[in-house]
């Protein structure tokens, strides 16, 4: 048995594409919806292994994907670690915000791993669910993305109030950020432990930074993490995603130590094959291509595999689908990338 996407990850890419989407089990399924339906709060779907499993296993069920990632969410670490999270209809994520040395002092590692460790079953029972030539990969929000919230207590524009707690209280956020690499790392061993083959490290919200605050905030937390990781997993390929982050994305790639990295759609496709001869490259269709649908679709996916043919490649979206998406669309595109050959 070979799993292709878990091979392609460690380069070794076959003739055909492997893929899988970001956001692929969501809001756009009928069956995503349905399911959702069944639980109280968000933080709950999370936490429950049977609705987790179910909702990750729909679109395999429907397209055929190479990978299946687990169902779960980035703010899980802030919430495993004692900030009360939670999710207002129409707002998003809310968190009790941590700014300052008191309310620093109420999170920590105790308790995290009870806290967190349904979600450890659910990887549990997708491996054993999944067929066998799937690749499943676990993730996690990486140290500065999962501070923004933590700080903020919301989602933000600017990540203002990170960035000004980053300048004015460095101590303060540089033991943020490590008890962040620490819970982190712990977490993604735990889902490897459990049965995850590869796994992604998101940071959804690294664009604009100035390059010393990206250097401390996004490249030294991620190759701290991978560095634990790799202690433990050697052979397990983990891969980044530094949304955004323009023309660091090379040094992020060289620095942090990364197997892999994702592409966001503002990436171009000659910035994508010269990394692509430093790691294999995951990416990099629009999103709203699919919500579109059609030849304009089918043209630019095409376009991405064979601009990244001549490397290892996954085939992916450069950011989540959009509730929004069609999933004939999704169909249509599965179909797509399923043909191609190299």
């Amino acid at each position: 048995m070979t799993r292709l996407l878990l091979e392609t990850l460690k380069n070794n890419p076959g003739d055909r594409v492997p893929f899988w989407f970001m956001r692929q089990a969501g809001r756009y399924l009928p069956e995503y919806l349905e399911t959702r339906a069944k639980s109280k709060s968000f933080m709950d779907f999370c936490y429950s292994p049977d609705l987790a499993t179910e909702v990750t296993l729909q679109p395999i069920r429907r397209y055929g994907m190479d990978g299946a990632i687990l169902f779960a969410d980035i703010l899980v670490v802030p919430d495993g670690l004692g900030q009360q999270v939670w999710f207002e209809t129409g707002h998003g994520p809310r968190l009790t915000p941590v700014n300052d040395e008191a309310t620093f002092s109420k999170i920590g590692m105790t308790g995290f791993h009870e806290k967190v460790g349904a979600v450890y079953e659910t990887v549990r029972r997708l491996r054993k669910e999944l067929p066998d030539e799937v690749t499943l990969l676990g993730f996690a929000g990486a140290p500065w993305t999962v501070a923004t919230y933590m700080v903020e207590g919301s989602g933000s524009k600017d990540h203002g109030a990170a960035r000004l707690l980053g300048y004015s209280k460095p101590g303060l956020f540089g033991r943020l950020l490590d008890m962040l690499v620490e819970a982190t790392s712990e977490y993604l061993i735990a889902q490897i432990d459990a049965g995850a083959d590869a796994v992604q490290i998101f940071d959804s919200w690294s664009a604009a930074l100035p390059e010393p605050a990206f250097d401390n905030w996004v490249i030294e937390p991620t190759r701290a993490i991978v560095s634990r990781i790799r202690a433990k997993h050697k052979e397990v390929p983990i891969i980044g995603f530094p949304r955004l982050a323009g023309s660091l994305y090379k040094k992020y790639v060289r620095e942090t130590g990364v197997n892999a990295v994702s592409l966001d759609t503002g990436v171009s496709l000659k910035i994508g094959r010269d990394i692509q001869n430093m790691v294999p490259v995951q990416g990099n269709l629009d999103p709203w291509h699919v919500v579109a649908g059609g030849g304009g679709m089918v043209a630019e996916t095409l376009r991405i595999l064979e601009g990244l043919a001549g490397g290892a490649h996954v085939f992916n979206l450069g950011h989540g689908f959009v509730p929004q998406t069609n999933p004939e669309h999704v169909a249509e595109l599965a179909k797509t990338i399923k043909t191609f050959r190299r």
